[in-house]
């Protein structure tokens, strides 16, 4: 899919470009935390999708620290490859 590899190639070359100008910049796949944006950006999902499945009471990939609310990723990975349906 043409879409789909000039895109990856585009995030690609930014995570490259980033890394060059930030000696502290992380690739969102290797952080261990991600915020909303992050976590939409990641697994292809809305944050207000998001943020609607971190709402419920049990959710095991979410991070509140303060007000903030971050993702686990490999949680949230976990999360997604156990389901085949998400409403």
């Amino acid at each position: 899919n043409a879409y789909f590899t000039t895109t990856k190639i585009t995030e690609v070359n930014y995570m490259l470009n980033e890394s060059k100008s930030d000696k502290n910049f992380v690739p969102i796949w290797e952080k261990s935390n991600l915020t909303l944006k992050e976590a939409a950006s990641y697994s292809g999902l809305g944050i207000n999708f998001l943020r609607d499945l971190t709402n419920e009471p049990g959710c095991k990939f979410v991070l509140f620290v303060g007000r903030k609310r971050l993702i686990k990723r490999v949680m949230l990975d976990k999360y997604l490859e156990s389901k085949r349906e998400l409403k």
